[in-house]
């Protein structure tokens, strides 16, 4: 007999329940969102046959958390069912739409009696590989943060301050960089700015880690704070000095944790097997090449073809077809964080691999535009990088990037 457990997870209990092949509930039991409860959890599918070679496979409404750590212990299967699928289930069993949490566990087992096979486990990641996903989505994180910490410094200096945009916008990293952070919480006003001296200036390029050409630069900085501008009253500018003083403390914070969690990530990136494969593509490099290991994970088997690889990254096009009408285009549902690393992917490729770059041409030549190419170009690549992972091998230019006839007669 088969048995199939579903749990309907809340923020201090969770409703769990079993059937069997037939439908019939087994049990029915809520238990507490700790230990104890987790213990509970495992005695009770322990009590109804679950075991190291057959254990019991389970459905929830969430891919982490502890409970979901508990129950990933040996070999079970655990199914991360979308809550609007489950709503969808639900309508199955009635009309009235009625809805009590161990409802809701029942329908998510019976979701397994009937159609698992149309459901994804979760993958069987190794320890080190859902560590790199946590530590990459924190850096990745963190980077949007601190732009955003950026553009509201920008925003508020344009309002008052705009020398400082002039000092250090068009330098790279800009108003993230260390000189512009340390500047600005030294003067946070353009009348604390214009009364700072050369020997003040470097100082805080100093402060700031800057070990060579700091006589220059000062000089330029204090060129450009004493050079005439519009200027806010004074009570108004002190104001929104202490404003821009606050931002600079968050975006100080901001840049050493993003700086933290790329070397966190560098790391562990760097321990895992499948990082040589990703390093020898090119456009990739460490942290890049972690934020795709950590989508795509380390079980080799998670994926039954490049083609599913593709769909999951949402590289590829789908199809919507009705009787006469038929409609191709980009999809909508797909993992964000994969495609948004396959766009800088793509776009860093086209430096450093003159096939890739061929290949954006060609596609920009037949008529895509630039996204559209960009994204033709990293289906293309995650193709190979899944050939890759499965056999093994790094990435070969000749044999990804086969030259068209065209190109062999320009080269002759």
């Amino acid at each position: 007999m088969n048995v199939y457990c579903g749990i309907d997870w809340a923020e201090r209990h969770h409703d769990v329940a079993l059937v069997d092949d037939t439908g019939a509930q087994l049990a029915k039991r809520r238990i507490t969102d700790d230990a104890a409860g987790y213990r509970v959890l495992l005695d009770l599918l322990a009590e109804h046959g679950d075991t190291f070679e057959h254990p019991i496979p389970v459905a929830i409404e969430t891919s982490h958390g502890l409970l979901v750590a508990a129950l990933r212990t040996g070999n079970r299967q655990i199914y991360a069912v979308n809550p609007l699928s489950a709503a969808r289930y639900r309508d199955r069993h009635g009309v009235s739409r009625k809805k009590s949490d161990p409802g809701d566990a029942l329908v998510l087992a019976n979701i397994l009696r009937t159609d698992m096979h149309a459901h994804r486990p979760l993958p069987a990641d190794s320890d080190l590989a859902r560590a790199i996903t946590v530590l990459a989505r924190a850096q990745q994180d963190a980077v949007w943060h601190r732009q955003q910490l950026v553009n509201q410094v920008r925003s508020l200096l344009k309002t008052f301050y705009p020398a400082a945009l002039d000092a250090f916008q068009g330098k790279q990293h800009g108003l993230a960089r260390p000189e512009a952070r340390t500047v600005l919480a030294t003067a946070p006003t353009p009348a604390r700015a214009a009364k700072l001296s050369l020997p003040q200036l470097q100082a805080a390029l100093r402060r700031a880690g800057r070990v060579r050409g700091i006589e220059a630069e000062a000089r330029r900085l204090k060129e450009v704070f004493r050079a005439d501008c519009a200027r806010q009253p004074q009570a108004v500018e002190d104001a929104m000095g202490h404003q821009l003083g606050s931002l600079i403390v968050q975006l100080d914070a901001a840049c050493r944790a993003a700086d933290e969690l790329a070397k966190a990530v560098e790391e562990s990136f760097r321990e895992h097997p499948d990082a040589d494969v990703l390093l020898s593509f090119p456009g990739l490099g460490v942290q890049l090449g972690a934020r795709v290991l950590a989508e795509i994970g380390d079980d080799h088997g998670r994926f039954a073809d490049a083609r599913a690889l593709k769909a999951y990254a949402g590289s590829a096009p789908i199809t919507r077809a009705s009787g006469r009408k038929k409609f191709v285009g980009r999809r909508f549902i797909k993992n964000d964080r994969l495609i948004t690393a396959g766009f800088l992917w793509a776009f860093a490729a086209l430096t450093s691999s003159p096939g890739a770059d061929a290949h954006y041409r060609r596609r920009r030549e037949a008529g895509d535009w630039h996204a559209q190419a960009q994204r033709h170009l990293f289906n293309r690549l995650l193709g190979q990088l899944y050939h890759c992972l499965q056999t093994g091998q790094l990435f070969d230019e000749q044999h990804a990037f086969t030259p068209f006839p065209t190109e062999l007669a320009v080269a002759a």
